[in-house]
């Protein structure tokens, strides 16, 4: 097999530093790796189209593909929660329980389209009888992917404003992701949030997905073996990863947090898609809910043939 040189850029994360820092080499490939934060990275890729594999948030991808971008992803997952801790409210807003965010503006970190908030909104939907379509969701940037056009009750009007000064003035009264506000009249609106995400694992085998790996249709044209190459990598340096974890006293946060899902889940970065068709199914299923994409996808027609 002839060595190809290959880019790609994505964010420094854990279980793919083997990959990255050139302790584990995918066969026939040569990586050329820019590092860099994940919303960047992404932009980057979605406006210039300068290098061959991304990190790529999944709704990112799946609204690109219902656009028609050419790039497919490999079923590889670099970041994965569960996302009941995401929904912030305002206590003043009187706001006591889920069903209470129905004719409310509910701000979102970032786009309509971020995956948290897809994740989040699902559950607020089948988990606690929320009716998405009478919320005003307010996105507090573009989307990633500029062809999107999204549904009537998404209101831009606050594009550009820091999501502190929004939640803690009442403009709006609720928000998603991490709002980055330390004040006593903000608070989580699902208590015991860890534990409620592992609790609805538990209850339907849903491991969320938030972030993924995807590849230019062009380079898949030209060399297909590379799909299989490149996920057998990320296996390999999620392994190593996972097996440095175990071994080491010595723990960052993510660790902690990869260790502390590992106890529920199992494999705390599950790859392949029969070991995430759960969640797969649900972020397809959600995605066309919450009017991100006029159809589902079939889970087999997002991924490269990685045989």
């Amino acid at each position: 097999m002839p060595t190809i040189r290959v880019s790609l850029i994505g964010e420094l994360y854990d279980c793919v530093k083997p990959l990255f820092d050139g302790t584990i080499r995918p066969q026939g490939m040569e990586l050329v790796v820019t590092r860099s934060p994940s919303p960047e990275a992404m932009r980057r890729q979605l406006t210039a189209w300068e290098f061959d594999i991304c990190e790529m948030a999944f709704t990112t991808y799946v609204c690109a593909r219902a656009v028609g971008l050419p790039f497919t992803a490999i079923p590889v997952f670099v970041t994965r929660n569960f996302h009941h801790w995401a929904i912030f409210i305002n206590t003043k807003s009187g706001i006591k329980e889920p069903k209470d965010l129905e004719g409310r503006i509910v701000g979102v970190n970032r786009g309509y389209t971020v995956t948290t908030g897809l994740w989040a909104r699902g559950v607020l939907q089948t988990e606690y009888g929320v009716d998405l379509g009478k919320i005003t969701w307010a996105p507090t940037d573009d989307e990633h992917v500029a062809e999107f056009a999204a549904p009537g009750n998404v209101d831009y009007k606050f594009r550009g404003k820091p999501m502190r000064e929004l939640l803690l003035s009442g403009q709006i009264d609720a928000a998603i992701g991490e709002v980055g506000v330390d004040a006593p009249e903000i608070k989580p609106l699902i208590a015991d949030a860890r534990n409620a995400g592992f609790g609805y694992f538990r209850k339907t085998g849903i491991y969320p997905i938030n972030h993924g790996v995807v590849i230019k249709d062009s380079v898949l044209k030209d060399t297909p073996w590379i799909a299989g190459e490149l996920f057998r990598a990320f296996e390999a340096a999620k392994t190593e990863y996972l097996k440095n974890l175990r071994a080491s006293g010595d723990v960052s946060s993510w660790d902690r947090a990869a260790a502390d899902n590992a106890a529920v889940v199992g494999d705390p970065f599950p790859f392949g898609i029969e070991n995430n068709r759960k969640a797969l199914e649900a972020i397809t299923r959600f995605a066309v809910d919450q009017k991100m994409v006029p159809r589902k996808f079939t889970i087999e027609e997002l991924f490269a043939s990685i045989d």
